[in-house]
C-alpha cells in the first residue's frame, strides 16, 4: 500500500492539494448544513464544527487512510446521533474515500463505503420509508457518490503510476544508451591501442634498421648513410602523421578522421619501407575496390604490417612475399619469408604481436595462424569480406 511518499501528480505540492481537498469537503458539508433542506432549524455551531472536523480529517488521510476513514464513519454516526441537520451519509466521507483510493488503500475505501451505504439503507428502512424509494433514490445516490469518489482516486493513482513508470523507463533507457556509448568508446580505445602498437612497432623497426645501416655506412659510404637517414626521416614523418591523426580522433570522437592509408592500398607503402630496410618484398594483391568493408581492410593492413615488422626484427630474412585474394566470401592473406627465425610471440611466446593479430581477426569473425613453413615463417589470415549486420 502506498503512503505519503507517493509523488503528487503533475508536480503540484501535495500539501496544497490536501488543503484544497479538505477545504472543499468542509465547504460542501457546511453548505448542505446551511441549506437545511428539511427545515429542522438545528444548523447550530456544533453542526458546522462537524463540517470543519470532516475537512481536518482529510488532511491526515494521505498518511493514515484507514484510520481517517474509520474516524470519518464514526463522526458521521455521531453527527446523526446528535440529531443535527441531515447532510447525507456519503457526502461527508467523499474526500476521505477519494484520498484512500488515491494512496492505494482501496480495500479500506470500499469497506468504509459499503458500511456507510448499508447503514444508510438500514436507517431508512427503520424509519419506515418504502423499499421502492430506498432503491430508486436513496441507495443509488449514496452508491453513486461512494463509487465516484473511489473511482476518481483509483484513476488519479493509475495515471500517476503510469507517468512514474514512463519516467523510470526513460531513465533506464538513457542509462542503457550511456552504457552502450561507454562500451563503444572502450572498444574504440582498444582498437586505437592495437593500431598504435602495430604502427609504432613497425616504424620503430624500420628506424632501428636504417639507424644501424647509417651507423655502419658513415665514413665508408656516405651515399648509403644519407639514404638511410632519409628513410628514417620518412618513417618518422609518417608515424608523426599517424599519431597526430589519432590524437585528433581522440579529441573529436565523432569526426571521421583519415588515419593514413590503412587499407590494402597502403600495402605498397609497407612493402617499400621493408625494401628500403633490406628485405625484398613481393606484393601480389588481387582484390577489387569495394569488395571489402573498411574494418576488414584496416585489419588486413595491420596484420601485414605486424608480419613485416616481425620479418624485419626477428627472422633474418632477405625476402618476403605478401599475397592477398578473395576466395568465396573470405579474404585470404599470406605473408611468408625465407628467414630462419621464428615469431617471438607464437603459442609459446610472451609477446603481443601475433596475439594481437589473432584477436583482431577473431573480433571480425576470422582467424590467423602462424608457424614454420617450407623455407621460412608463414603467417596466414582468413577474414570475412563483409561484417555481419
Amino acid at each position: 500500500m502506498s503512503t505519503a511518499r507517493d509523488a503528487p501528480a503533475g508536480g503540484v505540492d501535495r500539501r496544497l492539494t490536501d488543503l484544497l481537498l479538505a477545504t472543499a469537503q468542509t465547504l460542501g458539508v457546511a453548505l448542505v448544513i446551511a441549506a437545511d433542506l428539511q427545515g429542522t432549524g438545528r444548523a447550530t455551531a456544533g453542526a458546522y464544527l462537524f463540517a470543519v472536523g470532516f475537512g481536518v480529517l482529510v488532511l491526515a488521510a494521505r498518511w493514515a487512510p484507514a484510520t481517517v476513514l474509520a474516524l470519518t464513519v464514526l463522526a458521521i454516526f455521531a453527527y446523526y446521533a446528535l440529531d443535527l441537520p441531515p447532510i447525507g451519509i456519503a457526502l461527508p466521507a467523499v474526500a476521505a474515500l477519494y484520498r484512500a483510493a488515491d494512496v492505494g488503500a482501496l480495500r479500506a475505501a470500499v469497506g468504509a463505503g459499503a458500511v456507510l451505504v448499508a447503514v444508510a439503507g438500514w436507517a431508512r428502512v427503520a424509519e419506515g420509508l418504502p423499499t421502492t424509494y430506498l432503491l430508486s433514490y436513496e441507495l443509488l445516490t449514496n452508491v453513486a457518490l461512494v463509487a465516484a469518489a473511489i473511482a476518481l482516486g483509483v484513476s488519479v493513482r493509475a495515471r500517476r503510476e503510469t507517468r512514474s513508470s514512463q519516467e523510470r523507463l526513460r531513465e533506464l533507457t538513457a542509462a542503457e544508451h550511456a552504457r552502450e556509448a561507454e562500451r563503444r568508446l572502450q572498444a574504440e580505445r582498444v582498437r586505437l591501442a592495437r593500431d598504435l602498437h602495430d604502427s609504432v612497432g613497425h616504424a620503430m623497426s624500420v628506424i632501428a634498421l636504417h639507424s644501424n645501416v647509417a651507423a655502419e655506412a658513415i665514413g665508408r659510404d656516405d651515399g648509403a648513410a644519407r639514404r638511410a637517414v632519409e628513410q628514417i626521416g620518412a618513417a618518422t614523418s609518417a608515424q608523426l602523421r599517424e599519431l597526430r591523426a589519432t590524437v585528433k580522433l581522440l579529441r573529436s570522437p565523432a569526426v571521421d578522421v583519415e588515419r593514413g592509408a590503412v587499407g590494402l592500398a597502403g600495402l605498397h607503402r609497407l612493402a617499400e619501407g621493408a625494401r628500403e630496410a633490406g628485405v625484398a618484398v613481393d606484393l601480389d594483391v588481387d582484390v577489387a575496390d569495394g569488395c571489402l568493408d573498411g574494418a576488414i581492410e584496416a585489419a588486413a593492413y595491420r596484420i601485414v604490417q605486424e608480419s613485416l615488422t616481425n620479418v624485419l626484427r626477428h627472422s633474418g630474412a632477405t625476402h618476403a612475399a605478401v599475397t592477398a585474394g578473395i576466395r568465396g566470401d573470405r579474404l585470404e592473406l599470406v605473408v611468408v619469408d625465407d628467414g630462419a627465425g621464428t615469431c617471438p610471440d607464437d603459442d609459446q611466446g610472451s609477446g603481443s604481436g601475433l596475439v594481437g593479430m589473432r584477436e583482431r581477426a577473431a573480433m571480425l569473425g576470422g582467424q590467423v595462424t602462424a608457424g614454420r613453413g617450407d623455407g621460412g615463417f608463414v603467417v596466414r589470415a582468413a577474414l570475412p569480406t563483409r561484417l555481419d549486420t
